[in-house]
């Protein structure tokens, strides 16, 4: 590891660049066979352009950048569940940013994006579709997004899939709604965390090479809005790519898959409130008490929880945290025991 030094080459290995590596240390070898594999799985087009960011909200960002670059200040609309990270990256580049509001599930309001496309229109437009919402993992319909834009004949446009958690296990099941590169996608990012397990913060960011050129110049060989990357992430990213090819991770997700289903019965049997979008590894629930979440980590904010089923999570830790959740069941306002029973999503009335 003494030798991971940082990544300042650009990661899909151009061939023309006059200048050779800042130093030996570099593992940008690694970084384009990692970059390699997530541009197939997000059935990327011949010539694409990628790397490892410090992080997905870094990867959304670079997206943003890039789209800047070629568009100007156009005005980013994003779904109103997206990651708090999409207005930050629009305000740090100086863009106008809209919040585009959500379905009872988390989803885009595609008729809400017509309507402020309309009253904000204008010769350029970058969409965030949030791939997994940080709440619900809804999937924003990319090729929704394009209907819509087609509408306003907006052609200079961007759509960047945020598919920081979700992307990859839509990815490698049967029937995911539109969101990779082929369906339209300008750009997608991921996060190295989640189902890649990382131990340190890693994103992924693909694009369509034409995409990136304006951003590729011999001072800034990665096109990155900072030009530093770690190269420790790089490596661990590799070592789990070239480790579990795309069945291991298929396996992978489906075993979060099949944990989260269960953690859903398991949660039904005692009365406890639960959501899962259909073919999610993850559990939505509303907060369990202070006793409870001393003992166990789930995302929260306020009264709404996500238990996310990850490597290193088994059927006993589900089995240990249902149990300590059963004594409150009983206690719960009636409204939530009512969904429980009814398998209905929860309203945002009810959430927050």
């Amino acid at each position: 590891m003494a030798a991971s030094g940082e990544n300042y080459w650009p990661p899909t290995g151009r061939s023309d660049w006059p200048l050779t590596p800042t130093h030996l240390n570099h593992c940008h070898d690694l970084e384009r066979e990692a970059v390699s594999f997530f541009a197939g799985l997000f059935r990327a087009p011949e010539r694409w352009w990628g790397c490892v960011t410090n992080n997905a909200a870094d990867a959304t960002l670079h997206a943003l950048h890039l789209a800047r670059i070629r568009l100007g200040a156009a005005v980013v609309y994003h779904s109103a569940a997206a990651h708090p990270s999409v207005p930050n990256a629009a305000r740090l580049l100086g863009l106008h940013s809209i919040a585009i509001q959500t379905t009872e599930t988390g989803e885009m309001n595609y008729h809400h994006l017509t309507h402020e496309l309309a009253h904000h229109r204008g010769p350029a437009a970058v969409v965030v579709a949030s791939i997994g919402t940080p709440w619900t993992d809804a999937a924003d319909d990319v090729a929704e997004i394009h209907r819509r834009l087609d509408q306003f004949a907006i052609i200079r446009r961007h759509v960047h899939s945020d598919a920081a958690g979700t992307g990859i296990p839509l990815a490698l099941t049967d029937d995911p709604p539109p969101f990779d590169l082929s369906d339209g996608a300008d750009s997608i990012s991921i996060s190295g965390n989640g189902v890649l397990g990382l131990p340190v913060p890693a994103g992924v960011l693909v694009t369509r090479r034409r995409h990136a050129t304006a951003a590729l110049t011999s001072a800034n060989r990665s096109g990155d809005p900072v030009d530093a990357r770690s190269g420790l992430a790089t490596i661990m990213l590799w070592h789990v790519v070239a480790s579990l090819g795309r069945q291991g991770l298929r396996e992978r997700v489906q075993y979060g898959i099949d944990l989260a289903a269960y953690a859903e019965q398991r949660l039904h049997d005692i009365g406890w409130p639960n959501w899962r979008r259909p073919g999610a590894p993850a559990v939505v629930l509303p907060t369990p008490p202070p006793d409870v979440t001393a003992r166990w980590t789930l995302l929260a904010a306020g009264r709404i929880s996500r238990m996310t089923c990850h490597p290193g999570m088994t059927y006993q830790h589900v089995d240990e945290f249902v149990a300590d959740l059963a004594p409150y069941s009983v206690d719960h306002p009636r409204t939530y025991r009512h969904a429980a029973a009814t398998r209905e999503p929860f309203r945002s009335s009810e959430l927050w």
